[in-house]
């Protein structure tokens, strides 16, 4: 009785974990574009950086003059280090505060942006 009992529990364990992971990777993947906003001629993308980057995935304009806005805000884990290979950049964040990054003009496509783990990725859709 014991054994089936520890069984039946394990089992709602692994499915309710499975569930939950499940749930919290399609909210991750879809794509926002609440966090980017245009003033005086240049495009903002917001992202707040803590546990991860958020949002995950984003949507720009390309062609435009860019600025990869990053907010921290008690910020204590990998994510202060922010790392975007395919442009060459590598910029520490303070624990608390905004930090902006110019992208230039970017061309058409997504760049994808880590920690300094990987443990945390992010990417950015731009499109024409």
């Amino acid at each position: 009785m014991k054994i089936s009992t520890s069984i039946v529990i394990a089992l709602v364990f692994i499915l309710g974990s499975y569930f939950l992971l499940n749930s919290k990777s399609e909210t991750d993947n879809s794509v926002s574009a609440a966090n980017v906003s245009v003033v005086d001629g240049k495009q903002i993308i917001e992202i707040n950086a803590k546990g991860g980057y958020f949002p995950r995935k984003s949507a720009a304009i390309a062609g435009v003059p860019t600025i990869l806005r990053f907010d921290t805000v008690n910020t204590l884990d990998c994510s202060l280090a922010v790392r975007i290979p395919k442009m060459g950049i590598s910029q520490n964040l303070p624990p608390s505060g905004v930090t902006d990054i110019e992208l230039g003009n970017p061309k058409p496509g997504t760049i994808k942006g880590t920690c300094s783990m990987g443990m945390y990725p992010f990417e950015i859709d731009f499109s024409p």
